[in-house]
């Protein structure tokens, strides 16, 4: 088993109809630029009458269909916010939490600690979050996943992860394993993928090799590491 195999996102999902939510972050081929992604996904109804919105820089899950919005509390939030030379990635309104700890001094792990998975028994989705950290000219990232320790929700298993960014290299982490009733959630470490150069050959990849059924939205943003500039891509299957 080659332990440092880097995989096509493409190939790790294509025929998997439910892996959730999903983050990915990295550092293209070329070392110039950090890149990262956020997909949602939805069986019902209610989670897929959503659609991506970008407002100064900040990335909001919004509804469709303001009409049919059932249950706002775990579909409608913030997924992507920047605090200093922070950015900020998750699947929920932990973004905001993070976002508050890093104003106060303090970092995502204490952040996360006040959280845990989401109440929607049977299945107790996971919260992936996400921070990646600029500073000389590079940057550093972290991910974390916190878990229902058991089937019944009884405690919360909270698991970190940190990285330095190296060229061509990317972690992906989602929420859930494939479809399935409950659903199972993700297992082990995120997913060593592959940063390519070009955003929208990544930005394809990703969004074809997602189940057409169940998709919803795509949000990639690459940042330039000497400029800051960054060049994002947003697809929305509710047009």
């Amino acid at each position: 088993m080659d332990i440092y195999k880097i995989h096509d996102i493409g190939e790790l999902i294509t025929g998997n109809p439910y892996v959730g939510r999903g983050i990915v972050i990295g550092k293209t081929a070329d070392g110039k630029r950090a890149a990262t992604a956020y997909f949602i996904m939805g069986r019902s109804e209610n989670s897929r009458n959503r659609i991506f919105t970008e407002k100064d820089g900040a990335v909001y899950t919004e509804p469709f269909d303001a009409s049919k919005v059932q249950d706002p509390s775990l579909i409608i939030y913030a997924a992507i916010r920047s605090y200093e030379n922070n950015l900020i990635v998750t699947n929920g309104d932990q973004t905001d939490t993070i976002y508050d700890y890093l104003a106060k001094g303090k970092c995502m792990r204490r952040a996360l600690k006040t959280r845990e998975f989401e109440p929607d028994a049977p299945n107790f989705t996971p919260r992936i979050s996400g921070v990646l950290t600029f500073e000389d000219g590079d940057f550093t990232y972290e991910m974390s996943i916190l878990k229902s320790a058991d089937a019944a929700g009884t405690a919360c298993n909270r698991y970190q992860f940190a990285y330095a960014a190296l060229p061509g290299l990317g972690h992906f982490i989602h929420t859930y394993v494939t479809d399935g009733n409950p659903i199972p959630t993700f297992q082990g470490e995120p997913e060593r993928v592959a940063i390519p150069n070009d955003i929208d050959a990544f930005t394809d990849t990703l969004w074809n090799a997602l189940d057409a059924d169940n998709k919803i939205s795509l949000y990639v943003r690459y940042i330039d590491l000497e400029t800051g500039d960054a060049e994002n891509r947003l697809i929305n299957k509710n047009n």
